[in-house]
Protein backbone atom coordinates (compact mmCIF):
# COMPACT_ATOMS: atom_id res chain seq x y z
CA UNK A 1 0.00 0.00 0.00
CA UNK A 2 1.44 3.40 -1.01
CA UNK A 3 0.44 6.10 2.13
CA UNK A 4 0.23 9.87 0.33
CA UNK A 5 0.76 12.66 2.96
CA UNK A 6 -1.65 15.69 1.69
CA UNK A 7 -4.35 18.21 2.46
CA UNK A 8 -7.77 18.96 1.27
CA UNK A 9 -6.37 22.58 1.07
CA UNK A 10 -3.36 21.65 -1.67
CA UNK A 11 -4.91 21.62 -5.30
CA UNK A 12 -2.10 19.66 -6.00
CA UNK A 13 -3.04 17.05 -2.97
CA UNK A 14 -6.92 17.39 -3.75
CA UNK A 15 -6.30 16.28 -7.36
CA UNK A 16 -4.32 13.37 -6.58
CA UNK A 17 -7.17 12.21 -3.61
CA UNK A 18 -9.82 12.36 -6.40
CA UNK A 19 -7.66 9.72 -8.39
CA UNK A 20 -7.33 7.59 -5.57
CA UNK A 21 -11.40 7.04 -4.35
CA UNK A 22 -12.19 3.77 -4.06
CA UNK A 23 -9.03 2.42 -3.98
CA UNK A 24 -8.28 2.00 -0.42
CA UNK A 25 -6.52 -1.08 -1.12
CA UNK A 26 -3.79 0.49 -2.79
CA UNK A 27 -3.86 3.71 -1.23
CA UNK A 28 -3.83 5.43 2.20
CA UNK A 29 -4.80 8.91 2.15
CA UNK A 30 -3.17 11.24 4.75
CA UNK A 31 -4.57 13.91 5.88
CA UNK A 32 -1.59 15.95 7.95
CA UNK A 33 -3.82 19.04 8.78
CA UNK A 34 -6.52 16.36 10.70
CA UNK A 35 -4.17 15.67 13.59
CA UNK A 36 -1.15 17.27 15.27
CA UNK A 37 0.25 13.07 14.89
CA UNK A 38 -0.39 13.24 11.14
CA UNK A 39 1.79 16.91 11.16
CA UNK A 40 4.39 15.16 13.10
CA UNK A 41 4.75 11.72 10.82
CA UNK A 42 5.15 14.01 7.82
CA UNK A 43 7.57 16.49 9.25
CA UNK A 44 9.84 13.83 10.53
CA UNK A 45 9.68 12.47 6.75
CA UNK A 46 10.23 15.42 5.13
CA UNK A 47 13.46 16.51 7.71
CA UNK A 48 15.29 13.13 7.14
CA UNK A 49 14.22 12.21 3.25
CA UNK A 50 15.94 13.63 0.82
CA UNK A 51 13.29 13.16 -1.64
CA UNK A 52 12.35 16.68 -0.48
CA UNK A 53 15.40 18.67 -0.86
CA UNK A 54 14.50 20.35 -3.90
CA UNK A 55 10.81 21.58 -2.33
CA UNK A 56 12.85 22.77 1.04
CA UNK A 57 15.23 24.43 -1.29
CA UNK A 58 12.89 26.36 -3.41
CA UNK A 59 10.09 26.87 -0.14
CA UNK A 60 7.70 24.35 -0.83
CA UNK A 61 6.06 22.11 1.54
CA UNK A 62 6.34 18.62 -0.25
CA UNK A 63 3.17 17.61 -0.29
CA UNK A 64 1.50 15.33 -2.23
CA UNK A 65 4.12 13.13 -0.77
CA UNK A 66 4.03 8.86 -1.61
CA UNK A 67 5.71 6.29 0.96
CA UNK A 68 5.95 2.93 -1.12
CA UNK A 69 5.82 -0.56 1.03
CA UNK A 70 9.62 -0.38 0.76
CA UNK A 71 10.24 2.93 1.93
CA UNK A 72 11.11 4.79 -0.89
CA UNK A 73 9.46 8.02 -0.65
CA UNK A 74 8.94 10.37 -3.91
CA UNK A 75 7.12 13.91 -4.25
CA UNK A 76 6.35 12.82 -8.15
CA UNK A 77 2.16 11.47 -8.47
CA UNK A 78 3.72 9.42 -11.62
CA UNK A 79 5.97 7.34 -9.50
CA UNK A 80 2.75 6.31 -7.76
CA UNK A 81 0.88 5.49 -11.36
CA UNK A 82 -0.73 9.08 -10.46
CA UNK A 83 -1.45 12.32 -12.96
CA UNK A 84 0.14 15.46 -11.55
CA UNK A 85 -1.92 18.01 -11.35
CA UNK A 86 -1.14 20.90 -13.99
CA UNK A 87 0.35 18.00 -16.20
CA UNK A 88 -0.82 17.48 -19.85
CA UNK A 89 -4.09 16.13 -19.12
CA UNK A 90 -5.21 16.95 -15.85
CA UNK A 91 -7.20 20.47 -14.47
CA UNK A 92 -6.00 24.23 -14.21
CA UNK A 93 -6.15 25.98 -11.09
CA UNK A 94 -9.59 27.69 -12.41
CA UNK A 95 -10.96 24.12 -13.31
CA UNK A 96 -10.54 23.24 -9.24
CA UNK A 97 -11.38 26.63 -7.69
CA UNK A 98 -14.84 26.19 -9.92
CA UNK A 99 -15.29 22.85 -8.15
CA UNK A 100 -14.06 20.25 -10.82
CA UNK A 101 -13.44 16.96 -10.03
CA UNK A 102 -11.91 14.12 -11.50
CA UNK A 103 -10.63 15.72 -14.71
Amino acid sequence: MIKIYGMPTCPYCDYVHEQIQGREDEFEYINIGENIRNMSAFTRLRDTSPAFERCKAVGDVGIPAFVFEDGRVSVDPADAGLVEYGSVGACSIGDHKNGRKGC
